[in-house]
C-alpha cells in the first residue's frame, strides 16, 4: 500500500479517536442508550466527517477559505449547535426503561461535523497534506471521504462502548447526574478552542 495513503489512514485514526465534541457525544450516547441504539448517531457523525473531508478536498475548502464571513457564520452556528447538545446532555438524568426518549440520530450526528469548525480545520489540513494521493480533486475527495469515514466509525464505536461500560458502573441516580454534567461540560468546553 502507498506510504502516503498509510500516512493518511494514521492521521485519520489519530484525529478521530482524540477527545472532542464527537467523541464526547458518542460516549454520552453509549452511556445513556448503549451501542445498538447509538449506531444511527455514530453513522451520522462518520458520514458527516467523511463527506466534509471529501467535499473540502474536492474544492469546497477553497471557497470557505476565500470567504471570511462564511467562516464566522460557521463558527457561530457550530458553537450554538454544540452548546445546545451540551445542555441536552447536561440536564439528562438516569436512563429509564420506561422513558420514550430516543438517542440523537443520523442527522444530528451529520450536522455535528458540518457545523463544527474543528471538523473544517481537520478537513482542510487533510486535504492539504494528502493532495498528492490523487491526480484530481474528485478522486482525492473520494479517497479521503472513505478513509476518514471508516476511521471515524471505528473510533466512535470505541468511545460508545466505553460509555456503555461506564454506564454499568453507575448504580445511583446521583452518579448519572454527575456523569451527564461532566460530559455536558466537556462538550460545552469543546467550543472554546474554536474561538482561540
Amino acid at each position: 500500500m502507498n506510504g502516503l495513503l498509510m500516512s493518511a489512514i494514521g492521521f485519520a485514526l489519530v484525529a478521530t479517536i482524540s477527545p472532542g465534541g464527537a467523541t464526547t457525544l458518542a460516549t454520552a450516547s453509549g452511556a445513556q442508550y448503549g451501542l445498538r441504539r447509538s449506531l444511527a448517531l455514530l453513522a451520522g457523525i462518520a458520514a458527516g466527517l467523511g463527506a466534509l473531508v471529501g467535499s473540502v478536498a474536492g474544492g469546497l475548502g477553497s471557497a470557505v477559505l476565500a470567504w471570511p464571513t462564511m467562516q464566522l457564520w460557521l463558527r457561530l452556528a457550530g458553537s450554538a449547535y454544540l452548546l445546545w447538545l451540551a445542555w441536552t446532555i447536561f440536564r439528562t438524568g438516569e436512563p429509564n426503561a420506561t422513558t420514550s426518549s430516543a438517542p440523537a440520530g443520523f442527522v444530528a450526528g451529520f450536522l455535528l461535523l458540518w457545523l463544527n469548525p474543528k471538523g473544517w480545520t481537520m478537513a482542510l489540513a487533510a486535504a492539504a497534506a494528502y493532495a498528492d494521493l490523487a491526480d484530481n480533486p474528485v478522486t482525492l475527495g473520494l479517497i479521503l471521504c472513505l478513509v476518514f469515514g471508516i476511521a471515524a466509525m471505528n473510533s466512535l464505536i470505541l468511545w460508545c462502548v466505553a460509555g456503555s461500560w461506564l454506564a454499568r458502573m453507575l448504580t445511583r441516580p446521583w452518579q448519572w447526574r454527575h456523569l451527564n454534567r461532566v460530559l455536558g461540560l466537556l462538550l460545552g468546553l469543546s467550543v472554546v478552542p474554536m474561538w482561540l
